[in-house]
């Protein structure tokens, strides 16, 4: 059942449009995250949804009782008086009305009609949960990262990412039909994120979702919807099955457009030869059925944005114990270390990820590591030839009156102007760009900036602090890429799963004051984390014979099943390798039929790969769904 549709939507602000000609439809239990570069109306679309701003262009129909709730990026300014317990209370204004009511009643119960009323009362009560609205707020509330202390805090004493989460829980508690959410995870740190990804797999409200967090949008997302270009496309699958289907589809549209512009040449010769001799009329006819072709049929050539290219080139090898920690403690005062390590060591050519809660100590690791703080006792050494490139959070580094040239001038003295323009245009700064101060960029520049520094260091040993901040998707996807090619040594300190995952070979752990190491990737990680959490319950009850029986018999069904998902995912695999050699072979023969003019077998060639295509499309996705109910079967089991 459809929540909302909407034909032919478009928002200008004066001359300027943002997009235009967007058809969209949200279904009841859609899970959609929103992606695309910055400043393509994501934020825009998403007011539009809301009834916040009235679009300029097209229409939309929403269903008569449709309950929606919106979240901006900088949500948080609620009313002065109200206390955090106030605040989420407003959720739950209707509800407590009733419950005002209830009370009144009770007062007045003399007779049956009387008693009538407030039964009727009492069920509605009971089955809105009315007994249990204020658990729900403090187990939100929890979630998102407040304590008890903080119910009856004013909430202008919180900072402006607090108000905002405040916001988001108020939010959640209302129970929408349709949520949208601009960049939730801004002001959460990980175990709140990790809390609002199982609230949203369980929550009954189809949603909409903007995030540049990659991980997070594999957990939450059924639907991407990208915004690029003016325009709204589709793609079916979380974000790493739409990230496929992008280049899959951008190859796809390229071949077409370059056949297209194969038969566009010929023909345009052919007509040039002969237009003036004997065979004037078959040259003018088949100038009107070129005509006709690009008129009707014909497509532009698939548009990309502009890329990042970051290379961050041959590092001199270090030795192979990069960083060795031993019976180490870091920090400000000998009686309270912030920090301490047992033992701990990176080598060479490996990625560690280091993670902790906002104010456990990994800021304190990092100084120290840089030789800006001394460690109260043991050893902290660095290895053989070890060259340290530092890539900071906050740009502090960057110096607000220099201009961008400036900035990397002063890393790299002995190279030319020239040169260092050269290698910023690879950072999409250009032009002018390059003559604007430091306190002139976006985050997303300065952090570019900074990569042209980092890439100018020549380090074989990094230290990147939250490195995707205020980067696009795009940008991450580059970054990516380019550690992963690098030839040194990385140490990350970030709670960006998707490149935790992509690169980590360990991690290491900050938790009440001890830093811990685990080899493996993330997943791995989680996996170690959650049975070591279940171990404890578990060893301190046996069982009765009954629980072991019945615990028997479910892992044999769950071994069944196990079996059954794997075999539909090979045959979808196999389905899959044919379809794709399928969809290669018809390109082809688009290809050739676009160089002998034959503009009906182009036509009919192109509505079987379509086909075809579509099919694809609709495999990858049942194989990512696949693929997820066999890891959860699979963990299960294990269990």
């Amino acid at each position: 059942m459809s929540l909302l549709t909407a034909n032919g939507l478009g928002r200008s602000f004066g001359a300027t449009s943002i997009f235009a000609d967007i058809d969209l439809r949200i279904e009841a239990g859609d899970r959609i995250g929103l992606v695309g570069p910055n400043g393509e109306g994501k934020t825009t679309l998403l007011k539009l949804i809301a009834g916040i701003d009235p679009p300029t262009a097209g229409e939309m129909h929403r269903r008569r009782d449709l309950r929606v709730s919106y979240l901006a990026q900088d949500d948080g300014q609620p009313p002065a008086a109200q206390t955090l317990w106030e605040s989420t209370l407003s959720a739950f204004a209707q509800l407590r009305e009733l419950e005002r009511q209830m009370h009144e009643q009770a007062t007045r119960l003399v007779d049956d009609d009387a008693l009538r009323r407030y039964a009727q009362m009492q069920a509605e009560f009971e089955r809105r949960d009315g007994y249990i609205y204020e658990s729900r707020i403090k187990q939100i509330l929890e979630g998102l990262g407040f304590g008890e202390q903080d119910l009856h805090r004013p909430l202008p004493e919180f900072s402006g990412g607090q108000r905002t989460r405040a916001a988001l829980g108020r939010l959640l508690l209302e129970s929408p039909d349709l949520l949208l959410l601009d960049e939730p995870t801004n002001y959460l740190d990980l175990q709140a994120v990790e809390w609002l990804e199982h609230w949203l797999s369980e929550a009954s409200a189809s949603y909409v979702i903007v995030s540049h967090d990659r991980y997070f949008l594999d957990r939450v997302s059924g639907r991407i919807w990208e915004m690029a270009f003016g325009r709204l496309e589709t793609y079916r699958g979380n974000y790493s099955a739409y990230a496929r289907q992008r280049q899959e589809r951008y190859e796809r549209r390229l071949k077409e457009w370059e056949a297209q512009q194969a038969y566009v040449a010929k023909t345009e010769d052919f007509v040039r030869r002969f237009l003036a001799g004997q065979r004037t009329k078959e040259a003018q006819g088949r100038r009107r059925r070129l005509a006709r072709h690009l008129r009707e049929d014909g497509v532009d050539k698939p548009q990309q944005h502009k890329r990042v290219h970051l290379h961050l080139g041959e590092a001199e090898r270090s030795g192979d114990d990069v960083l060795m920690l031993h019976d180490l403690a870091l920090g400000y005062s000998p009686e309270v270390p912030v920090v301490k390590a047992e033992e701990a060591l990176i080598q060479r050519g490996e990625c560690i990820a280091v993670m902790g809660s906002n104010g456990a100590g990994k800021t304190t690791l990092v100084r120290s590591i840089l030789g800006e703080l001394s460690p109260l006792s043991g050893e902290l050494r660095l290895g053989a030839r070890v060259q340290i490139g530092y890539l900071p959070q906050l740009q502090e580094h960057l110096d607000p009156a220099h201009t961008v040239l400036d900035s990397v001038q002063q890393v790299s003295p002995e190279s030319k102007p020239a040169e260092l323009r050269n290698l910023l245009g690879g950072f999409l700064l250009s032009g002018d760009d390059v003559d604007k101060q430091i306190r002139e960029l976006s985050g997303g520049e300065r952090s570019r900036v900074s990569l042209a520094r980092l890439v100018l260091a020549g380090a074989n040993f990094l230290i990147l602090d939250e490195p995707t901040n205020h980067l696009d998707l795009t940008s991450q996807e580059v970054l990516e890429q380019v550690l992963d090619d690098f030839d040194g040594t990385v140490m990350l300190v970030s709670h960006d799963r998707y490149l935790i995952q992509s690169l980590a070979t360990g991690i290491w752990r900050i938790e009440a004051g001890e830093l811990s190491s685990f080899d493996g990737d993330w997943e791995q990680f989680v996996l170690w984390r959650e049975r070591q959490a279940a171990a404890a319950p578990r060893r301190e009850s046996i069982g009765s014979r009954q629980q072991i029986r019945d615990a028997q018999r479910e892992s044999r069904r769950r071994r069944k099943q196990l079996e059954k998902v794997a075999a539909r995912q090979a045959d979808v695999e196999e389905e899959i390798s044919q379809r794709e050699t399928e969809a290669e072979t018809l390109g082809e023969k688009v290809g050739l039929a676009g160089e002998r003019q034959d503009l009906e077998a182009v036509a009919d060639l192109s509505q079987q790969l379509q086909q075809i295509e579509q099919r694809i499309a609709v495999l990858y996705a049942e194989w990512e769904q696949l693929g997820t109910s066999l890891e959860a079967a699979s963990n299960t089991s294990q269990d």
